[in-house]
């Protein structure tokens, strides 16, 4: 009687100590909510992505030239770095006109305030080759920085993720 009452001392021993030596679960972290800091400025940058988007759809280069600030910094994860409006603009009206077409998914966008500059837009967007019936591409991270210049509003900095 004894020999079992030190095996089940010595089994619960063990429990107690392997617990205690275990790692605890991680904790899992969900990404809290997004809920524009402001309304007006959230509405104003959804605007203009989508006459943006409908200036790249379309092959409006003259709208896009308006949108583009001089001073663009286009950083594309497999293009590198851009930092040419024409060159940027020419790009786009050789390798994107009649070709490409991008898609916003839809809630993605974010909009955050920057002081005494503008704001900055990250969202979600996919690309469509216009004579690929394969599958779509999927989508990806984009980050876009607007500045207001004389009540207008330019692109300065663009990171395009794929």
């Amino acid at each position: 009687m004894e020999t079992k009452k030190n095996t089940l001392f010595c089994i619960l021993l063990m429990l107690i100590l392997a617990s205690a030596c275990s790692t605890p679960a991680k904790q899992v972290y969900t990404r809290p909510a997004y809920k524009p800091e402001s309304k007006e400025l959230y509405d104003e940058i959804v605007r203009m992505d989508s006459i943006w988007e409908d200036s790249y759809n379309h092959c409006k280069m003259d709208v896009q030239d308006q949108l583009l600030s001089d001073d663009i910094e286009f950083f594309h994860d497999q293009g590198g770095l851009l930092t040419s409006k024409a060159k940027l603009v020419e790009a786009y009206k050789n390798n994107i006109c009649g070709k490409v077409t991008r898609e916003l998914l839809k809630g993605s966008i974010e909009v955050y305030p920057i002081k005494d500059y503008g704001a900055v837009e990250m969202g979600y967007h996919r690309f469509h080759s216009i004579h690929d019936t394969g599958p779509n591409s999927k989508f990806a991270r984009f980050v876009h920085t607007w500045k207001r210049v004389n009540g207008t509003w330019k692109i300065t900095r663009v990171i395009s993720l794929h």
